[in-house]
């Protein structure tokens, strides 16, 4: 196949890249490389994939100079005239939307780059697809959209109606919109529910990176609702296997679906939603714990209270993803820490 990533200079697009290219597929990957967080890792990561910093230029796709099959072009979702060039020049067999603005706490700040790049960008993605005979469309939604449910652990069937964010609340949107164009075009559309990404050339505004940093420099770290916090913590290589299975196997119409009891997880459309998470969630202070012993020191640390838009506790439940892929997470954290602590020693010389 043919595959456009979008978001290959970000942590899971990267690592979805290789992982596509590994298995014998074409791909294309497509990135703003917005400024969010530090440009230099982003550029690290294309480097690693055989794209040179020098030989990017705004619109113009470049190949690898590692990977035959492996082209980049630099793009925004939301311009429109440009992507849509792209779609009918290339011709795609398969899309995965793993481009958007992230990041709970700075939705709070700047909620248009949200809308611009989640809503407006998504929009345009649909739209390209629908007139370029796209059929196969995956795309990252978050476990985030679980908002204010309790119910533990976060099902796909559960509602998802209360988010607390406004990034939540795009991800979110982006799941009715695909079902929109599952519905009225066909649109084979799979949403990924991902639960706290970590590993190796992961972003450095989530609690991975930020501890991993302050372990290895000696500085203290903000423990926020004074550690009373759990999170479904999934390792890099266990989020890109299922996102792979799925493209490799668009969804289908579920024939038993009814409107009388509808299953929000699916539909009589080829409409599906899965979590991807390790489905064993973690006390914030045993992951601590975890990248310490990784790192040989104990951190200092300032618990604070719990910050306006985070949710106390994320669990998924995978079932769905396991009874139709196949696959189920299976990194242990410590594990997982070790690899990703390395990896940060190397990349940045500690």
């Amino acid at each position: 196949m043919k595959v456009l990533v979008s978001g290959t200079a970000g942590f899971i697009g990267f690592y979805t890249a290789l992982k596509l290219l590994e298995q014998g597929h074409t791909v294309v990957g497509l990135d703003s490389i917005n400024d969010y967080y530090d440009v230099n890792l982003k550029y690290g990561r294309l480097k690693e994939s055989g794209i040179e910093r020098r030989s990017l230029e705004y619109g113009v796709t470049v190949r690898s100079d590692l990977y035959p099959d492996y082209s980049f072009v630099q793009l925004k979702l939301e311009d429109k005239a440009a992507l849509d060039a792209l779609f009918a020049q290339e011709q795609f067999d398969a899309v995965c939307n793993l481009a958007a603005q992230a990041g709970v706490r700075y939705s709070l700040e700047n909620p248009d780059a949200y809308v611009d790049s989640n809503i407006v960008g998504f929009v345009n993605v649909l739209e390209a697809c629908r007139h370029n005979g796209v059929k196969n469309l995956s795309y990252a939604s978050s476990s985030s959209v679980y908002g204010l449910n309790e119910q533990m652990p976060f099902s796909t069937s559960h509602n998802v109606n209360h988010p607390v964010s406004l990034y939540a609340a795009t991800k979110k949107s982006n799941e009715l919109m695909a079902h929109t164009y599952a519905h009225l075009y066909g649109l084979q559309c799979t949403g990924l529910r991902f639960f706290t990404v970590y590993g190796p050339w992961g972003r450095p505004d989530m609690a991975p990176f930020i501890f991993t940093k302050a372990a290895l420099n000696g500085d203290t770290i903000k423990v926020f609702n004074n550690g009373k916090m759990k999170r479904d913590f999934t390792y890099i290589d266990d989020i890109v296997e299922g996102v792979v299975r799925v493209i490799e196997s668009p969804c289908k119409a579920n024939n038993d679906w009814t409107g009388e009891q509808p299953d929000p997880s699916s539909s009589s459309a080829p409409y599906k939603i899965y979590n991807i998470g390790n489905s064993q969630p973690i006390e914030l202070m045993s992951f601590i714990e975890a990248i310490e012993s990784a790192a040989g020191v104990e951190i200092q640390k300032d618990f604070q209270p719990i910050q306006p838009g985070d949710v106390v506790a994320t669990y998924a439940d995978v079932s769905e993803l396991e009874r139709d892929m196949g696959y189920k997470p299976s990194m242990p954290v410590t594990e997982g820490m070790k690899r990703t602590v390395e990896w940060y020693k190397q990349f940045y010389n500690v």
